[in-house]
């Protein structure tokens, strides 16, 4: 028996080892957060009715250890395919051993070891294989403390690049723009660079480099002597964090483009929400703020009443401090309540959220820019990657491209905007949902499935995540054959990846037709 249970307690390390790497490539793609990864083993268990029998077949079987250590091979074996869906490697978003995941793995290798040692001191090899069977199911919780106690850690290297980035802000004094909000802060600090940049050296941020260790790379490596204005994007995932990189990253000028449900799974409130994002307020001498935005219109008061200088902006009211406004074929800027100047652009190359067009040109006039040097500018405003671009397929129909996380404001603009590109073709909307709303997710990918289906012809869901919630949706209004326009409702089509959507897309799909992609989960969502 004891050969036996010897071979039974390297099966199970083995496991350990393979559900380890499954479960560090979710921690990774979760910025490493304590407890991300517990939350999503949760998710993997109950996103099929296979996966949560594997997972009862794996409970039992552990149990079972207790009686007869040799059931540790069943354990094993679950552990070893599943959750079905997650893979190791992953195809959208592959495990990097960078400096932190070697980190990790040693410090939850460690734990594991620990953990099974003292089993085996106490309760001989089959405890150890007790234990090990039970540590198996429990990888991702492993994972989750092992973040936890790595946290100081981590927190002291990246403090070491953090003094770097601090002393060479103090050496350079570039004027700093901070930009925070639920969504709109890429465009809208891709906007400010775009105004100012013929003018002014500017350095914006890199692609979502917006917390405290991709700020800091972004000063240390791309800050040069000349720089005269960094634009910083901040994210948050909680409250503190922007007042922590606003000690060090001190903005001249502030902005908020928006409040809105975006990780309102960790948030939990929009008022929370809010709370978390004005901290960028408290050491800006300007504070540009969307006041299209509820919210956003109330901060304003407060921050005067307080004594901060707020510019309110706006995309849909022409009286604002500053304002961005669509009319006639054009983009108008307004300044103080004045029509300072238009450009012509074509409807279909207007920036979806005008809000961030004038969060953007506020921005600039604050740094000097003449403002009647914005107008001609408007008409060349930057689209970033994945942010509702359109392409023209090789089969004649019009792709647009809006997977970079997806909200519910965006998306609604999105798909109106689909509404135009084939009024007397077929209008596809290709999305799995949109996430980290918290106990809203379902009933915002409801309505949203709900108020497409007027305006598309077929709905094509992806992916495990929000199937139910998009389906049911979609038969809030009459069903459809999604043959063409003018039909009430859309025809609904479910896919396990995107691959299968995009070749759904290609089979019938032609000239006169659209496709809208909208958000893109990576792999490690179910």
């Amino acid at each position: 028996m004891t050969a036996l249970e010897a071979v039974a307690l390297a099966t199970i390390l083995g496991a350990v080892l393979t559900a380890g790497l499954r479960w560090m490539r979710v921690a990774q793609r979760e910025h490493y957060l304590s407890g991300s990864v517990t939350r999503f083993a949760l998710r993997w268990w109950a996103s099929s009715s296979l996966n949560l029998a594997l997972g009862a077949v794996g409970v039992i079987a552990a149990v079972l250890t207790f009686v007869w250590p040799a059931v540790a091979f069943a354990v094993a074996l679950v552990l070893l395919v599943s959750p079905v869906g997650l893979g190791l490697r992953g195809r959208t978003s592959k495990l990097r051993w960078t400096r932190r995941l070697r980190t990790l793995a040693a410090g939850a290798a460690t734990l594991a070891a620990l953990v099974v040692a003292l089993s085996g001191t106490f309760a001989g090899l089959s405890g150890a294989v007790r234990a090990g069977a039970l540590l198996a199911l429990l990888v991702p919780v492993l994972v989750d403390v092992a973040l936890l106690a790595l946290a100081p850690l981590e927190d002291g290297l990246a403090e070491r690049h953090v003094i770097e980035a601090r002393t060479k802000l103090a050496r350079v004094r570039p004027r700093v723009v901070a930009v925070t909000g639920s969504f709109g802060k890429t465009t809208t600090k891709g906007y400010i660079a775009h105004f100012v940049g013929d003018r002014l050296n500017t350095l914006a941020s890199p692609a979502s480099f917006n917390n405290r260790p991709g700020l800091a790379r972004t000063v240390n490596e791309h800050l040069g002597p000349g720089t005269e204005v960094f634009v910083a994007e901040m994210g948050t995932y909680g409250r503190g964090e922007i007042r922590a990189l606003c000690s060090w990253i001190v903005p001249e000028i502030s902005v908020i483009t928006a409040i809105g449900p975006a990780h309102l799974e960790r948030f939990r409130s929009l008022d929370r929400t809010l709370e978390a994002k004005s901290e960028i307020a408290e050491r800006a001498r300007v504070v540009v703020l969307n006041v299209d935005d509820e919210r956003l219109s109330g901060l304003a008061e407060r921050l005067e009443r307080e004594g901060k200088q707020v510019v309110r902006a706006s995309g849909a009211d022409p009286h604002a401090d500053v304002a961005v406004i669509a009319g006639g074929g054009a983009l108008e800027l307004h300044v103080a309540g004045r029509l300072v100047g238009a450009a012509p652009v074509a409807t279909g190359e207007q920036p979806p959220a005008l809000s961030n067009a004038a969060c953007a040109a506020a921005v600039a006039i604050e740094l000097g820019t003449p403002p009647g040097e914005i107008p001609a500018r408007l008409a060349g405003l930057p689209s970033p990657p994945n942010r509702l671009q359109r392409h023209l397929a090789e089969g004649g129909y019009v792709v647009l491209d809006d997977t970079f996380n997806s909200n519910p404001a965006g998306a609604r603009m999105a798909i109106r905007r689909l509404g135009t590109e084939a009024p007397e073709g077929r209008r596809v909307l290709v999305t799995p949902g949109m996430v980290e709303l918290g106990r809203t997710q379902a009933e915002e990918n409801a309505r949203l499935a709900a108020e497409a289906s007027a305006l598309v012809t077929d709905l094509v869901a992806v992916a495990r995540t929000n199937r139910r919630a998009l389906v049911e949706g979609a038969e809030r209004s009459s069903p459809g054959t999604g043959g063409g326009a003018g039909q009430s409702g859309a025809e609904v089509h479910v896919v396990d990846v995107l691959p299968q959507a995009v070749e759904w897309v290609r089979r019938h799909l032609g000239p006169g037709d659209a496709v809208l992609y909208e958000n893109d989960l990576p792999d490690h969502f179910p």
